[in-house]
């Protein structure tokens, strides 16, 4: 890829205006601006562990055991590259490569793919477009805090605004349904999944 940003973990924080959500901030390794991420309460978690080497959990978390896996099949994560913010979500793919060179990279949420690559020690990057389009330019520290609050403020609408859309409560069985082949139709498959998902609990 090219016009690579790599970035370092500055630190986790409690998200104030989204209930259980948590913001993962990391900055570029050589300039100052910031990307803020909205992350779930678990991969906060994990993401926090990671970092934390000395403490161990009494059972391997799910990215714990993804690390195992890597070591007795022989495959590691290369690194790990934020290409594309759509609708306030960020989207991320992990270079894996296994024990022969063999290279291959996979689709995965942001913040799995960033509670492997700390456990791998391998790099994370962002498209600079990514950066561009999100990343938050600190030149002072009182504006600092200010912008990166304002940035998850944004960041939450937009993710807020996703989830509005997979709220299914006032429709009908029918509607459903129809809205389901539409979906389909449309190739949005992870629309017509959470539709299929709301039939079947009916």
């Amino acid at each position: 890829m090219e016009n690579l940003v790599k970035l370092n973990i500055k630190g986790i924080s409690y998200s104030q205006t989204q209930t259980g959500a948590y913001a993962l901030i990391l900055e570029e390794e050589l300039g100052q601006r910031k990307l803020p991420i909205i992350i779930g309460s678990f991969e906060a978690q994990s993401i926090a562990l990671a970092l934390e080497k000395d403490i161990r959990t009494p059972r391997p978390l799910t990215h714990d055991l993804f690390v195992s896996m890597g070591r007795a099949f022989h495959f590691f994560v290369k690194g790990v590259f934020i290409h594309k913010l759509e609708d306030g979500v960020f989207y991320s793919n992990i270079l894996m490569e296994d024990k022969d060179g063999r290279e291959e990279e996979i689709d995965s949420r942001t913040s799995d793919a960033i509670a492997l690559a700390i456990r791998f020690d391998a790099p994370i990057y962002a498209l600079e477009k990514v950066m561009e389009k999100a990343g938050i330019h600190l030149e002072v520290q009182e504006k600092e805090e200010k912008s990166i609050a304002s940035a998850i403020r944004e960041i939450e609408k937009e993710v807020a605004k996703q989830e509005k859309r997979f709220d299914f409560s006032s429709k009908t069985k029918e509607e459903l349904e129809i809205e389901m082949k539409e979906a389909v139709k449309n190739e949005d498959y992870e629309l017509a999944a959470r539709l299929r998902d709301e039939l079947d609990k009916r």
